[in-house]
């Protein structure tokens, strides 16, 4: 990583150096893989993957992601928040030491660094890495926020048709850690939807149930009888709106298709209108709309979602114990339809 810390990338991308000192203070065990390189206004800016854990290939494995968007800083913050937590308590939580033996852990906390440095929704190329994928709504989608092809000085923007480079280092890293494994889970992390943190079940091309509605629902009802006191909207994302070009949704279609694991994934939308509200001085700054200005407001968001992540990491380590077997899963998608879609 020392490579690629210049002094502007200090100034701009401070993430990279939070993850190069988070490796120094592991004492070696976490080791940031750099996946490929981005090239902007002469720099190199890293995409960069950290893997932990067990090295069996046949352990279930929970995947972090962040700053698809570039804009959205918050949520490559929140994952180095919680990756500092498992850095400091490996060095003395028992327990902790015996989960990294029995799972694999990955983060990739900024896959767009040109955008992060330029502070914009889209990569280099105008292109929101979040509609990029070649896969077409089966409901018309909303207007120009479910993915436009006319240009990419445009918001929301499709892109010529080929997987960006950022998307395509995603999909190669997934295929090589996880697609193999008995059970999958990916958190995606974003900001920039409503008063309240949503978990949403990212199956934005079409409205009808996904096919493993019922491991969702399952998942759903083992937080809410874990944590009934929480404060986050659980649902499809469809009931808000459809999108072409879903990346999750090409993924978990190719999982499908090539694989046939347990492949589940989940976007963390924050709600960062709560914060515009508090502060409405944020309205005019484009980043205001994504992420808090106060420095309190950073520090709650940053710890307010690490008991949602000890969970999911908690619920991968033990899908056996709640994840519906054949003779369950009818029931189990009979209910979910009746909660989320009747």
């Amino acid at each position: 990583m020392q490579h690629f810390l210049t002094a502007e990338v200090r100034r701009f991308l401070p993430e990279f150096t939070l993850i190069d000192q988070l490796a120094q203070q592991s004492n070696g065990w976490l080791e940031p893989k750099v996946l490929d390189v981005v090239e902007h206004k002469g720099l190199q800016l890293p995409l960069v993957a950290m893997s932990f854990g067990s090295n069996k290939p046949d352990v279930p494995a929970i995947t972090f992601v962040g700053g698809i968007h570039g804009v959205e800083r918050i949520g490559t913050q929140v994952l180095l928040s919680y990756l500092h937590t498992l850095v400091h308590r490996a060095r003395w939580d028992s327990n902790l030491k015996k989960v990294l033996k029995k799972m694999r852990f990955n983060f990739l906390p900024l896959m767009n660094p040109v955008g992060m440095y330029n502070g914009t929704r889209s990569n280099g190329n105008g292109v929101d890495l979040m509609r990029n994928a070649p896969i077409e709504a089966k409901e018309k989608p909303s207007w120009m926020v479910g993915g436009q092809s006319f240009s990419a000085k445009l918001p929301w923007y499709r892109g010529s048709g080929a997987l960006e480079l950022e998307n395509q280092v995603l999909i190669d890293y997934l295929k090589q850690e996880c697609f193999h494994r008995e059970f999958n889970l990916v958190l995606d992390c974003h900001s920039g939807f409503g008063m309240r943190d949503r978990l949403w079940i990212p199956y934005a091309y079409r409205k009808r149930p996904p096919r493993k509605v019922w491991g969702y629902y399952a998942l759903h009802q083992l937080f809410e009888q874990a944590y009934p006191h929480h404060n986050y909207i659980f649902e499809p994302q469809s009931l808000q709106y459809t999108t072409h070009g879903d990346l999750w949704d090409y993924v978990g279609k190719m999982v499908k298709n090539e694989y046939g694991k347990p492949f589940f994934t989940l976007t963390l939308e924050m709600g960062s209108w709560n914060w515009v509200r508090k502060r409405p001085i944020q309205l005019l700054s484009f980043k205001g709309l994504f992420n808090p200005h106060a420095e309190h407001r950073w520090a709650r968001v940053q710890r307010s979602h690490l008991v949602l992540f000890d969970f999911l990491k908690q619920a991968v380590l033990d899908h056996k114990n709640w994840l519906p077997d054949k003779a369950e899963r009818g029931k189990m998608r009979h209910e979910a339809i009746e909660y989320w879609y009747r």
